[in-house]
Order: structure tokens, then C-alpha cells, then sequence
């Protein structure tokens, strides 16, 4: 009885787990079109802000825009504080500076960063006005 008990407990909890799914392949096919439409449009912006989140969805790359938020750092200290290599820093820290939004200056072998915070600021602001843009139309 209690193994029959626990067996339908599981089979009612798989049922009802699963994900919701349309009957029809597609029930407002001029909605759809005008949208894909938008979408298409916009692809050239899509790809960009994709990029940039995509830098931003990093956590390490997150954690050194924390570092460098109050300070300049060089490169072996960025790594320091993360417990990061110099390498796997570096690597971090040029896919930083290459989107803009770290400045580097270099001292005699030492490289230093600091964060863009305007340049991080305008392309989070890009961001929102796009998105309110494309939730207004």
C-alpha cells in the first residue's frame, strides 16, 4: 500500500511538472509575422546589446568590474584578488577593455585597468531605452 501510495505521488508530481505546451502550431499568425517583422529589423541592435550582456553575464567579468569600480589595479593584483591566474586575469581583462568599458594604461611592464564606469553606464542606459523602445511599440 505504501509503495502503491508513493507511486502515484511521483507519477501525478511528473505530470504536473511538465512544461505547458500549445495544441496548434500557431494561433495568431499575423501577430507573429508583425513581430518577426520588428525583430528582423532590429537584428543589427539585438546582436550588440547580446554581446555586451553577454560580457556582462560573466560572473569572474562581473567580479572584476566590482575590483576596478573604486580603483586602478594592475593585472597581478586584479589576479590576486579574484585567486585568479595572471593568465586566465588577462585574457578576462582584454575582453573587457576591447568592449570599453576598462581603460588600461601601461607603466613599464606593469598594465593597469580601471573601470569605464561611463562607458558601462551609457551602454546599460542603450540598453533599457531600447527595451522600453521596443516594449512601447
Amino acid at each position: 500500500m505504501t509503495t502503491l501510495f508513493f507511486v502515484i505521488i511521483f507519477k501525478t508530481m511528473r505530470k504536473s511538472s511538465a512544461a505547458p505546451r500549445c495544441r496548434i502550431r500557431c494561433f495568431e499568425p499575423e501577430k507573429v509575422a508583425g513581430i518577426r517583422d520588428r525583430i528582423t529589423k532590429e537584428e543589427a541592435r539585438i546582436a550588440q546589446f547580446a554581446r555586451v550582456f553577454e560580457i556582462l553575464g560573466n560572473r569572474t567579468r562581473l567580479r572584476i568590474l566590482l575590483a576596478l569600480a573604486h580603483e586602478e589595479l594592475c593585472v597581478c593584483d586584479v589576479a590576486q584578488v579574484l585567486g585568479l591566474s595572471i593568465a586566465g586575469t588577462s585574457h578576462q581583462l582584454r575582453a573587457l577593455h576591447d568592449r570599453g568599458l576598462l581603460h588600461m594604461r601601461n607603466d613599464g611592464k606593469m598594465v593597469y585597468y580601471q573601470l569605464s564606469a561611463d562607458t558601462l553606464c551609457q551602454i546599460l542606459q542603450e540598453g533599457r531605452v531600447f527595451l522600453e523602445d521596443q516594449a512601447a511599440s
